[in-house]
C-alpha cells in the first residue's frame, strides 16, 4: 500500500509506531487526571498503582470499561469487584435481558430450531418426500418458499453451466420463531394489486416486480396482518416482493413488528441464514452489554480454544446455538475438565472434527459393514468416510489439552480415536444430540500415554477425558494460553508454572486459576500497562462500550469484523484465532480501524445510536461551524471525549495529532477526501456535516492507546 504523506495519513503512521512500542508512561495534569507521555524503559518489579490497577483490570478482564465503570470499581473496591466477576450469577443482567429478547429462537433446542427454522438440507428431505411439510399455513409457507428458492438456485446453476456462488454471509438481522396458525390471512385488496403485477409480468415474459403502489399498500398494513398476508403469496411472488424492497422499504417492513413477527418474515425469506445471523447477534450482544464481563471474555476465550468454523457445513449454524449457550458459558468459570466433557459431548463439535462418522475397525457395526459388502451390498453414501476417523482426537491432545509438545505419539492418537469411537450425533438434521453408539465403538483394551484403558464403552471417553485434563502438561497449556491473553504476548514462565500448580492443586478450576493471575505481581507489573494490542473483535466491541452505543442492528459490527479479518465463528482451522498482535498490526489493518472509528463516532452505521454532547444546546446546527469555542473548542472537546473513552488518557504526541488532524479536516473543501485509503469525511457545508465531537471522537477511537488493553 502507498503511504500518502497527508496528516491522516501520518496519524496513521503515528498509530502503527505506537502499536508497536513499548508501554507509556503515566503523568498528571493540572486538573489531577493522568495521560501518557510517551513510551519509556520500565522495571519489571515496579507495580502499577492506584487507578492504573482498576483501569489495567478493566481492559484485561472485560471487553473494555464503559464511562462510569473506574469509578463504580473505585466504589466497590478492586478486590470485591473482581470476585463478583467470578461468580456470574449474582450480578444484574436486566439490560441484556431485555435485549436478548430480540432473539427468542436462540433460547430453543436445536431440534425445535431444525423444525420451525429448516436448514437447506432439511428442505431438500422434504423436497424428496423424507419428511413432511408442516401443515400450519406459516410455517407450509417456510418450507414452500424455501423449497423454490433452492430449486431456483439449481436451475439457474444448470443454466449457467457452473458451479453456483456460496451464499454470502451477511451477519446481524435482529429479526427473531415463526407465528401461530391461528392468524388469518388479511388484505385481499392488497393482495389482488400484487397478483394483477405478477400477472402482468408474466404475460410480458419477465421477472415479476411490484409497483410502488401495491408495495406502499403492504407496508401500510398492520403488524401481524403484513406478516399474514406475506405468509399468503406464492413463493415466487414472495421472492419478487422482497427483491423490489428499497434499503428503506426493507425496514419499514418490519417496523413496530414483535420479536416474533420479524423472525417470522426472516425464516418466510432464509431460515438458515436467519439462525447464524441470530447466533451472532446474540454473542455480541452479551460482549456488548452483560455485566458479567469476565464471563464472557472466558467465553470468548473458550470458543477459540475449543473452535469450531460456523460453516462446516449446512447443520453447524443450529449447532452452535446450544454449543455457545449451553456448552461453553455455563462452564467458562468451572472445572476445565467439566467443559472439555461437555465440548466433547457437544454435537457442534463431534462434527466439525468428524468424530460422529468414526467407527472402530473390529466394531460391530464394521463388522456387519464388511459381511454386507462381501454380499455384494454397497450402498453409496455421499460425503461419508466409513472407518476410524482420528481428526478429535489429534485435535483433543493438540489442541485442547497436553499440546503438541505434551508427550503423546501418533499411536496415542489412535488409540484414542478407537476410544472415542461410538460417540455420534443422533439424527443430525431433526433432533441432533449426542449418542454413544456400542456398535460402532472399538472393542478391545487401549493405551494412551502409557495408561490403559478396559473395555467399558462410553466410559472409556470419559476416562480418557479426566486423564488427560489433570496432566501437568495440560496445566502448563491452559495456562499459558490464558495468561497469553491477560498478561502479554510472552508471559513470564514463573506466572505460567504459579497458576498450573494452582491448577492441578484445584482439580482444573478455572476461577482459582484466574484470582491465582489476578493476586500475581506479574500481572500487575507496569511491563504489562497497555502492552497488548486488541484483536478486532475486542477493538469494535470496546468501542461501543466506551461510546455507550445503543445498537439496534448489529450487522455493522459483524460486517467490520469481516472486514478486519475476524468474523464471528469465521475461523476455519481448529486453531480458531491468534491473539498475537503480529496477527492485526498492520498498515492495512490499522486503515480498516480507523474506516471503523471514524464511521462509527459519526452515527453513520444504520441501526446505532451515539450521544457524544449531551450538553449541547438543543436549537444548535451541528457542525463545526456553530461550537461555541469560548466553551467547545476543539482542545476543550478532546479533553473531554479522551476522559470519556480513553481512562488513563492519551499520549501528548497521540493528543496533538488528533488535533492537526481534526484542523485539516475542518478547513477541506467538502469535495476532497483526507487521503485514498480512508473513507471521506467531509468538512462543513449546508447539508453533511459532520460535529467536532464527532470527528474528535473518531480519532481517539482509532489512537494507539485506544487499540491497547
Amino acid at each position: 500500500m502507498k503511504v500518502l504523506q497527508s496528516p491522516l495519513a501520518i496519524f496513521l503512521s503515528c498509530v502503527l509506531g505506537a502499536t508497536a512500542s513499548p508501554s507509556y508512561s503515566q503523568q498528571s495534569t493540572k486538573d489531577g487526571s493522568t495521560h501518557q507521555s510517551g513510551p519509556r524503559t520500565q522495571s519489571k518489579n515496579s507495580q502499577l498503582e492506584g487507578d492504573q490497577r482498576i483501569i489495567h483490570a478493566l481492559n484485561r478482564f472485560t471487553f473494555g470499561p464503559r464511562p462510569g465503570d473506574l469509578e463504580a470499581v473505585r466504589t466497590m473496591g478492586l478486590a470485591k469487584w473482581f470476585d463478583q466477576q467470578l461468580h456470574p450469577a449474582s450480578i444484574d443482567q436486566t439490560d441484556l435481558n431485555a435485549r436478548l429478547v430480540q432473539f427468542p429462537a436462540m433460547q430453543w433446542t436445536t431440534a425445535q430450531l431444525l423444525y420451525y427454522l429448516p436448514s437447506n438440507a432439511v428442505i431438500r428431505q422434504a423436497t424428496n418426500g423424507k419428511i413432511n411439510i408442516p401443515a400450519d399455513p406459516v410455517m407450509h409457507a417456510i418450507y414452500e418458499n424455501q423449497i423454490a428458492r433452492i430449486q431456483a438456485k439449481k436451475e439457474n446453476k444448470a443454466e449457467r453451466g457452473q458451479s453456483a456462488q456460496p451464499q454470502a454471509n451477511t451477519p446481524m438481522n435482529s429479526a427473531s420463531p415463526a407465528m401461530s396458525a391461528s392468524q388469518e390471512m388479511a388484505g385481499n385488496s392488497t393482495m389482488a394489486t400484487a397478483q394483477n403485477d405478477m400477472d402482468a409480468a408474466q404475460s410480458a415474459s419477465v421477472a415479476p416486480q411490484f409497483s410502488q403502489a401495491a408495495i406502499d399498500s403492504i407496508l401500510a398494513l398492520a403488524p401481524q396482518q403484513r406478516v399474514a398476508h406475506l405468509a399468503g403469496m406464492d413463493a415466487e411472488l414472495f421472492a419478487a416482493f422482497i427483491k423490489s424492497l428499497r434499503p428503506v422499504q426493507r425496514l419499514a417492513l418490519t417496523a413496530n413488528m414483535s420479536p416474533g413477527q420479524k423472525q417470522t418474515i426472516g425464516a418466510l425469506e432464509n431460515p438458515e441464514r436467519l439462525v447464524a445471523e441470530e447466533l451472532i447477534a446474540t454473542r455480541l450482544t452479551h460482549d456488548i452489554y452483560s455485566n458479567a464481563q469476565l464471563q464472557e471474555v472466558m467465553t470468548d476465550f473458550w470458543l477459540n480454544h475449543f473452535n469450531v468454523y460456523l460453516h462446516k457445513n449446512e447443520q453447524m449454524p443450529y449447532f452452535l446455538v446450544s454449543y455457545e449457550r449451553d456448552t461453553v458459558r455455563p462452564h467458562a468459570l468451572g472445572k476445565f475438565e467439566d467443559l472439555l466433557e461437555a465440548v466433547a459431548h457437544s454435537p457442534a463439535m463431534l462434527v466439525y472434527l468428524d468424530n460422529a462418522q468414526s467407527i472402530g475397525p473390529d466394531s460391530m457395526a464394521a463388522r456387519r459393514a464388511e459381511r454386507a459388502k462381501a454380499r455384494g451390498f454397497n450402498p453409496q453414501k455421499k460425503n461419508v468416510r466409513e472407518g476410524l476417523n482420528e481428526n478429535y482426537a489429534r485435535e483433543l491432545m493438540e489442541l485442547h489439552t497436553v499440546g503438541v509438545n505434551g508427550g503423546y505419539t501418533q499411536a496415542d492418537v489412535i488409540q484414542a480415536a478407537r476410544i472415542l469411537t461410538g460417540w455420534t450425533v443422533d439424527r443430525p438434521l431433526y433432533d441432533a444430540e449426542f449418542t454413544f453408539n456400542p456398535n460402532r465403538h472399538e472393542p478391545g483394551t487401549k493405551k494412551v500415554m502409557n495408561q490403559k484403558f478396559k473395555e467399558s464403552g462410553e466410559k472409556e471417553g470419559r476416562d480418557l477425558l479426566h486423564m488427560l485434563s489433570m496432566r501437568p502438561a495440560t496445566a502448563q497449556f491452559i495456562c499459558r494460553k490464558l495468561a497469553i491473553r491477560f498478561v502479554s504476548d510472552d508471559p513470564p514462565k514463573t506466572l505460567v508454572d504459579h497458576m498450573a500448580k494452582a491448577y492441578l492443586s484445584s482439580d482444573g478450576d478455572i476461577s482459582v486459576v484466574l484470582k491465582c493471575l489476578f493476586q500475581s505481581q506479574e500481572f500487575w507489573s507496569t511491563s504489562t500497562y497497555r502492552a497488548k494490542v486488541k484483536t478486532p473483535l475486542e477493538f469494535v466491541v470496546s468501542a461501543a462500550r466506551a461510546s455507550n452505543a445503543n445498537i439496534e442492528n448489529l450487522r455493522p459490527i459483524e460486517n467490520n469484523l469481516h472486514q478486519m479479518g475476524m468474523p464471528t465463528y469465521g475461523a476455519i482451522p481448529p486453531t480458531g484465532y491468534k491473539w498475537d498482535a503480529a496477527d492485526w498490526v498492520s498498515t492495512g489493518a490499522l486503515v480498516d480501524r480507523m474506516n471503523f472509528a471514524l464511521t462509527f463516532a459519526a452515527g453513520r452505521f444504520p441501526g446505532i445510536s451515539l450521544e457524544w454532547s449531551p450538553l449541547a444546546e438543543a436549537n444548535a446546527e451541528p457542525g463545526i461551524a456553530n461550537v461555541n469555542a469560548s466553551t467547545h473548542s476543539p482542545e476543550t472537546e478532546e479533553a473531554r471525549l479522551e476522559s470519556l473513552l480513553i481512562p488513563g488518557g492519551v499520549s501528548d504526541s497521540t493528543r496533538t495529532a488528533a488535533l492537526q488532524q481534526f484542523a485539516v479536516q475542518s478547513s477541506q473543501s467538502a469535495a476532497t477526501p483526507i487521503s485514498a485509503p480512508v473513507r471521506p469525511h467531509r468538512a462543513p457545508s449546508a447539508n453533511n456535516i459532520e460535529r467536532v465531537d464527532q470527528v474528535l471522537a473518531g480519532l481517539l477511537i482509532g489512537s494507539p492507546e485506544f487499540q491497547r488493553r
